[in-house]
């Protein structure tokens, strides 16, 4: 069993989602509203109100690097284009698609990974709009297309699922365990590399199932499972690394430049049915769970569904018990201010939380106690981090590990006076980046004279 230095123990609060299996569902207004920008370079709309849009459709893109298009999720009519409501509040562009109850589609025609040039393959990824479905959103084919001179040895399945509550890996592992294999063989010929399944123990039930995708797919001379400690963050890829290879990944550096690749389950299986079905990224499963939710259930719906559209029918709230709307997990989520704001390919898990769950007590002065440091997963101190931004000393942030920090939260977790770690972190980060370009641009100005 393989496992990090650091992290925490939250509880699990698995149970309720754990049995049954991912129930399909659709919006009550037979309404999606689409962002059109869902990871990499911002793109561009490229249908106007009133178009008849088909399933699979692109609806809006970008020639840019680091771009990835995205696909309309329903067949119908464009109604609206306008900003609408994030899960963290921000006004973003969106497209609104009205169904006519067609079933046609626009899919691209099936292509075999293994036969076809992997610049295809690379092409095919990003033609169906596919990026990183952990959360952090990132093109795949920008992360499959490592810098030159880097080889890539090793490309790993996260099946950890570390964030409590959160079971949708599970169940896609559980239910789609030989198509997940599928898009991980595509990614490793790709690369030319290994595959390992990573999962942690209190999953051991997956154990046979994934052995027997891969028995069934012909790849036991290429791919293992390695079985990782159930612990917080433990699916962090940075920590996953540490944790399976004994490898570190260095400041300001990618999984790459220590020979990895780390993908979602969800990931991998949106890459086989890019290739088998020619279907893009436009539909995804997540959690809905809390204690203010009746009925905590694993459901896969079409991008763009606003979660308020699956309330009453889909998912029931109990009255007068829900305090805050988390899209994600506990640890690493967004708290929306209401249940508006469209599901997206990064989301994994909804949340209805009652007062008693996200009960985190008042925010005191800092105690200089220390115990944010043993449990921090990158081996920062958080403490110093966190004195040096009180006092506008970004350098000195920048030094004790602010760039390094994963903002999963382990430090303010333990923090006994309550201090906001996290939401200070992220303040400095955007105050250090926004110091960088504005040095960058005076270096630009000064260089053109």
């Amino acid at each position: 069993m393989f496992t990090f230095k650091g992290g925490v123990y939250p509880p699990e609060r698995k149970t309720h989602t754990r049995d049954g299996t991912i129930a399909d569902a659709f919006p009550s207004t037979k309404r999606v509203t689409i962002p059109v920008t869902m990871g990499g370079f911002p793109n561009e709309c490229t249908v106007s109100v009133g178009d008849r849009v088909l399933k699979g459709q692109v609806i809006a893109a970008s020639e840019k690097y680091m771009s990835v298009p995205v696909h309309a999720s329903i067949t119908g009519t464009v109604v609206q284009i306008a900003p609408h409501a994030a899960a963290d509040g921000a006004q973003v562009p969106c497209v609104t698609i009205e169904s006519d109850g067609s079933d046609e589609t626009a899919y691209m025609d099936p292509l075999d990974p293994f036969t076809c040039d992997p610049k295809d393959a690379l092409e095919r990824i990003r033609l169906a709009g596919i990026v990183g479905m952990g959360g952090a959103s990132f093109p795949t084919y920008v992360k499959l297309s490592p810098p030159d001179g880097i080889k890539i040895e090793y490309v790993i399945i996260n099946a950890s699922e570390c964030e409590p509550y959160l079971t949708v890996d599970y169940h896609t592992v559980k239910e789609s365990c030989k198509k997940m294999i599928d898009g991980l063989a595509a990614e490793m010929h790709i690369l030319g590399a290994r595959g390992i399944v990573a999962i942690e123990n209190n999953k051991l039930d997956l154990i046979n199932v994934i052995n027997d995708a891969i028995a069934e797919t012909n790849h036991t001379n290429d791919m293992e499972i390695k079985i990782v400690k159930t612990k917080y963050p433990q699916g962090g890829e940075k920590n996953l690394i540490t944790a399976i290879l004994k490898r570190e990944v260095p400041a300001g550096g990618l999984p790459a430049h220590v020979g990895c690749v780390v993908s979602n389950v969800c990931t991998a299986c949106a890459i086989s049915d890019a290739f088998r079905l020619g279907k893009p990224l436009i539909e995804r499963a997540f959690t809905v769970s809390g204690g203010a939710c009746e009925n905590p259930a694993n459901i896969r719906v079409p991008i763009g569904t606003l979660v308020e559209d699956l309330i009453g029918d889909v998912i029931r709230v109990k009255d007068g018990e829900l305090v805050q709307i988390l899209s994600g997990g506990p640890m690493m989520g967004v708290a929306s201010a209401d249940a508006s704001f469209p599901v997206v390919k990064g989301t994994s898990g909804v949340l209805f939380l009652t007062k008693k769950e996200i009960y985190i007590g008042e925010e005191e002065l800092c105690l200089g106690c220390g115990k944010c440091i043993p449990p921090c997963p990158m081996r920062l101190s958080p403490v110093m981090m966190a004195r040096s931004l009180k006092a506008n000393d970004y350098d000195a942030a920048v030094k004790f590990g602010l760039k390094d920090c994963i903002e999963c939260g382990s430090c303010a977790y333990v923090c006994p006076a309550h201090v906001r770690l996290v939401h200070r972190f992220k303040l400095g980060k955007s105050v250090v980046k926004a110091r960088a370009a504005k040095k960058n641009a005076a270096g630009k100005a000064a260089g053109g004279k």
